[in-house]
């Protein structure tokens, strides 16, 4: 019986961080369980509310059932005793779990023959001696361990927490300094810690400073503007035992973390993303990554639903392309399917009066299994790109994407904003919300109560509605101008800086040169100046500041900075148009656009390219499906693997809902 982890790391090269997360879990923990001494073929695999989350975020059904495990229960339900069986509990540490699990393997008689137990972080020692001084407990135990993974893998490099009220009990206007508020922190940042004890990484850790402390030296710092603050101390706390108590973690420093929060770049979160991915996630009636939708299955209509997930290949091949490139892509494709699959000829019709030879039989036959599976991906993507076009349309969404772009860019003016709602009366409210949201966070101290009201008119949305708006002022944008007192107006006058919304640059346009592709998430400018280790220390500093590091390096892991990039992106005003323009205008394409499902996958499996130190970075309050991108893109220029992790993953609705709620004294505790 043991308290530690093995090493997670193989012998086979690089592994994503994903697949690093599966095989901590199949390997170290059920297979484990499975090769025991003495161990039937058989177990039982019993998760809480949490760790069930864990799981499925990260492996099949069918992984789970080649290392052994015939049942999965719930931990929280009334279970059938088993006594013949051996039970691999995966639980956290909680008093809850703990107490539960006692019950089922204590007194005469228990449910199970031996326990096998895994906690998904650090146990308490007072629950450790609990069960070590319950002799019955004790005596069918077979194993009990720390598996220190306690996080939801969303994506091959991103992850969760699964905090998904962060952003209102952190950012809310009544909940500084209440029970809510400490727990979250300390929840984000225990199972944060649990991402490098499964990584075997013990990070740089560095964080976003209070906004007040950067730019205003007489602005008050509340408890909203220390949440990355807050956040390091408390994983710095739990990476300081788990160098003391951890079984093969590491003595220095082996990777780059930089904690930031939603505040960082809040256009992000509305902004309409063109990429296939973001699109589905946006326009989409999707339930996490579960998609339903209807189709005819010989003559009946039924229900059917998939995953927009990593183990489709035309999903990885198409998540990060522009959607007018996803749709040319998925075109070529099935044309290029249609004519190599024989079995796709006979069945599309190219044969069509031509007498079947026995070949050309024998060779459908064979062909039908992987037809089947390829020609129904390509006909859903077929179906999802054909439905996201529809609504591009019908919602007028290309001239509500190139005037928030042109807001970002500052190429627009209030009178574009009025015009499109003037022209376009049936715009939904989501969108009208998101438009003046990307006014207001680019256009600061413009939105005093009279013009809130004429924008409410104008826009006809509600005084809740408008709270997305003005609730913007808690993510630290100027919404209104704000009275100075006297103290303040002597201390402008010296020359105290403006709180001002960092700037995106302009940047050369690599593989994509849509017009409705200009916009980048800043977390991009962040990793890219991590990377070469010229981010500003002032800004982001250290929690600790690295051992041996130069007064000039940022980061012991920094490179020479690049030339700065000779192509700039170019605003719709200052692009040429030629006639017949329309929102797909584009320069030439890409063909190599680095994200084929024959590279992304794959090479981020076995590619020796990719040799440098991981970068993690973690975003407070919520990240989005841009900002995943932007992991995917920079692992495969930098070479380094970029791992993006958040308290959870938003949907601009989802993220609109939650800001309209910031102002409200009622937040349901988790």
């Amino acid at each position: 019986m043991s308290l530690s982890d093995s090493s997670s790391h193989g012998a086979g090269g690089f592994r994503t961080f994903r697949q690093t997360s599966r095989d901590r879990l199949l390997q170290e923990m059920l297979h484990a369980a499975r090769t025991g001494k003495g161990s039937p073929e058989w177990k039982v695999l019993i998760m809480d509310e949490v760790t069930v989350k864990v799981m499925s975020c990260t492996c099949k059904m069918a992984d789970i059932t080649d290392e052994g495990i015939s049942l999965v229960e719930d931990l929280n339900k009334r279970r059938q005793p088993l006594p013949a069986l051996d039970a691999v509990y995966f639980i956290q540490p909680s008093q809850e779990s703990v107490r539960k699990f006692m019950q089922d393997m204590s007194g005469k008689s228990a449910l199970y023959k031996k326990a096998y137990v895994f906690f998904s972080s650090p146990i308490g020692r007072d629950l450790l001696q609990a069960i070590k001084s319950d002799q019955s407990v004790l005596s069918r135990l077979a194993a009990l361990r720390e598996m220190n993974l306690e996080y939801l893998t969303v994506d091959t490099q991103g992850f969760i927490t699964d905090n998904d009220e962060a952003l209102e009990l952190l950012f809310g206007e009544s909940n500084e300094g209440t029970r809510k508020f400490d727990k979250c922190i300390e929840t984000i940042a225990t199972r944060l810690s649990t991402v490098f004890a499964s990584m075997k990484e013990f990070p740089y850790v560095r964080y976003r400073a209070a906004r007040s402390a950067a730019t205003d030296s007489t602005s008050t710092t509340t408890g909203r503007d220390l949440v990355p603050t807050k956040v390091a101390a408390a994983l710095w706390d739990r990476l300081m035992k788990y160098k003391t108590n951890l079984l093969n973690f590491p003595q220095v420093e082996t990777c780059e973390l930089i904690i930031v929060d939603r505040s960082i770049d809040p256009i992000a979160a509305v902004i309409h993303e063109w990429t296939y991915d973001a699109m589905c996630h946006d326009l989409l009636d999707l339930d996490g990554n579960k998609y339903i939708y209807e189709t005819t299955n010989g003559g009946r209509r039924e229900n059917k639903e998939v995953l927009l997930e990593e183990h489709d290949p035309v999903w990885v091949e198409l998540r990060d392309l522009f959607i007018a490139d996803a749709s040319v892509r998925l075109t070529d494709k099935m044309q290029t399917f249609a004519s190599k699959n024989k079995a796709a000829q006979i069945k599309l019709g190219t044969r069509e009066g031509q007498e079947l030879s026995t070949r050309d039989m024998q060779k459908m036959v064979q062909a039908l299994p992987q037809y089947r599976d390829q020609l129904d991906k390509l006909s859903l993507h077929i179906h999802i790109a054909t439905l996201l076009n529809a609504k591009i349309k019908q919602d007028v969404l290309s001239d509500i994407g190139n005037l928030e772009q042109d807001f970002v860019y500052g190429d627009a003016t209030i009178k574009e904003l009025i015009n499109i709602l003037n022209v376009n009366q049936e715009m939904s409210s989501e969108n009208k919300l998101r438009l003046l949201m990307i006014y207001t966070v680019t256009h600061p101290e413009k939105l005093d109560e009279t013009k809130q009201m004429q924008w409410m008119k104008l826009a006809r949305l509600s005084s809740t509605e408008m709270n997305a708006v003005t609730n913007l002022e808690f993510l630290g944008v100027q919404v209104s101008k704000k009275p100075h007192s006297g103290v303040e107006k002597l201390a402008l006058k010296f020359g105290a800086r403006k709180s001002k919304r960092p700037l995106r640059r302009t940047r050369e346009q690599d593989e994509e040169s849509w017009q409705l592709s200009r916009f980048y998430p800043l977390v991009q400018d962040i990793v890219e100046d991590m990377d070469k280790g010229v981010l500003s220390k002032e800004e982001y500093p250290h929690l600790k500041d690295p051992s041996g590091s130069s007064m000039h390096a940022s980061s012991p892991f920094s490179r020479p900075p690049t030339a700065p990039n000779s192509r700039p992106v170019q605003s719709r005003r200052t692009t040429a148009k030629g006639p017949g323009s329309t929102w797909a205008s584009r320069g030439r394409a890409s063909s190599d656009d680095g994200y084929s499902s024959n590279s992304v996958l794959k090479a981020a499996v076995s590619d020796p390219k990719i040799n440098g130190k991981r970068i993690f970075i973690f975003i407070v309050g919520g990240m989005t499906r841009s900002e995943l991108r932007v992991a995917h893109k920079l692992t495969t220029q930098l070479k380094r693997e970029v791992v993006l992790g958040s308290t959870n993953i938003d949907n601009p609705k989802q993220f609109l809902r939650k800001l309209k709620e910031l102002n409200s004294p009622e937040i349901v505790d988790f």
